[in-house]
């Protein structure tokens, strides 16, 4: 009787969205295609299988909720278990701290690809595509400074880590036949006030350079800025003006990280002038709250405007998705389903706008009918598509994940 339902509901959802001149069915064609790059750090707060020290280098988990994964196997189950709540095929996305190192501890400068060949082995076997990320934090030689430190030595083995990351993320790219995106954050900046900001940002702009000498097919390069970091409060080396500047002239993806700016900044905004200048963009979809908290993505005003400027800048195909919160205060399944569940739902919301009526009226200068469309728009019935797509996907539909996550904690994760 619910699927019953749910298709009443979806047809007339479908007449009332072609009043508009939306087409309900190309719009589910395209969210299809929407892959999520689910990130990994999620199931064990960020902590990796290289050592179990805390985190450090500008970044927090926060809560000690009980049952986070603690090795390779819990993490690998925790995440097909939250990609079976997730609708469509979505993308994992690794640190290289999160390595198959067998035991072994294997520094940074050290690592090769054949500490991710069971990663790759296994996201095929469950039709996933992989992303990556070299890890600057939490390592004795991490400090304040990594890509920009004066000590050439401490320097040199930072290049060296990231340049084995590429090489990895290439030999992903081409075991999966599919470019693996390579994001490259580092945390390097000063508690307090530094009077060598030119220096730090020559160096880490050296750096830069001499990671990227080396051409990759396989593989995309993105950056990604900060405002600061804890413990890092006054500056930061690898500011939003930095890495704009170096991904314009060095034509590499710019990530955007929707908690690495002041509260009062809209990303949306940032997109359609980002996308003037270089090929494609990266998202990095969490929730900031007054700083770079990290809380599970919801659907909100930023994340829906995120979305809309996706597609009303028509480029699905040049910003990729990925999700980086790590809620450790709340059932990390949990946190990952919900989290994923609130950015499609943003993106549904975007790919059924009355776009082509809406840009009819600004063309016109019809401004009150542009603004009357817009908030109507708001509560045409998108949720009976969305509940559709679950259906087709063969996910829950509505609330009902909610039950099968208690059990799976009762069963599975609260024995950890």
């Amino acid at each position: 009787m619910k699927e019953e339902l749910i298709k009443k509901a979806y047809d007339i959802a479908v007449e009332r969205y072609a009043a508009v001149g939306v087409d309900v069915e190309k719009a589910l064609e395209k969210l299809q295609q929407v892959a999520l790059s689910l990130h990994c750090w999620q199931a064990d707060d960020v902590a990796g299988f290289e050592s179990k020290g805390s985190l450090s280098g500008g970044i927090q988990a926060t809560g000690n909720y009980p049952g986070k994964a603690r090795n390779m196997e819990e993490l690998r189950a925790d995440i097909l278990k939250a990609a079976s709540y997730i609708p469509g095929q979505h993308r994992l996305n690794l640190h290289a701290i999160y390595g198959d190192f067998g035991g072994q501890f294997v520094d940074r400068d050290e690592i090769e690809p054949k500490h991710f060949t069971s990663w790759m082995e296994w996201a095929k076997e469950h039709n996933m595509k992989l992303d990556f990320n070299s890890s600057s934090f939490s390592h004795a030689k991490s400090g304040d400074l990594s890509l920009s430190n004066p000590d050439e030595s401490i320097r040199q083995f930072w290049i060296e880590h990231t340049k084995r990351c590429r090489n990895i993320a290439n030999e992903m790219g081409k075991f999966q036949n599919d470019p693996c995106i390579m994001n490259l954050w580092v945390h390097d900046g000063s508690k307090d006030q530094t009077v060598n900001r030119m220096k730090y940002r020559e160096l880490l702009k050296d750096s830069l350079d001499q990671i990227f000498a080396v051409d990759y097919k396989d593989m995309k390069d993105c950056i990604e800025s900060k405002v600061f970091g804890i413990g890092l409060e006054s500056y930061t080396v690898g500011s939003n003006d930095f890495y704009i500047g170096y991904g314009v002239s060095r034509q590499k993806i710019v990530t955007l990280d929707t908690g690495h700016f002041h509260p009062t900044e809209s990303v949306a905004d940032k997109i359609s002038s980002l996308l003037l200048y270089i090929p494609e963009i990266m998202l990095h979809v969490s929730r900031p709250i007054r700083w770079d908290s990290d809380h599970v993505t919801i659907m909100n005003d930023d994340t829906l405007e995120l979305a809309k400027e996706i597609v009303r800048c028509d480029a699905l195909d040049r910003v990729h998705i990925g999700l980086d919160y790590f809620d450790a205060s709340i059932n990390r399944i949990g946190a990952y389903v919900v989290g994923s569940r609130a950015t499609q739902k943003c993106m549904m919301q975007a790919l059924l706008e009355p776009l082509a009526l809406l840009r009819k009226y600004e063309a016109n200068g019809q401004y009150f009918e542009r603004l009357a469309l817009l908030e109507e728009s708001k509560s045409l019935p998108w949720n009976a598509v969305w509940d559709m797509f679950c259906l087709r996907n063969n996910v829950p539909v509505g609330e009902s994940f909610i039950a099968d996550i208690q059990k799976y904690e009762t069963e599975v994760t609260s024995k950890r």
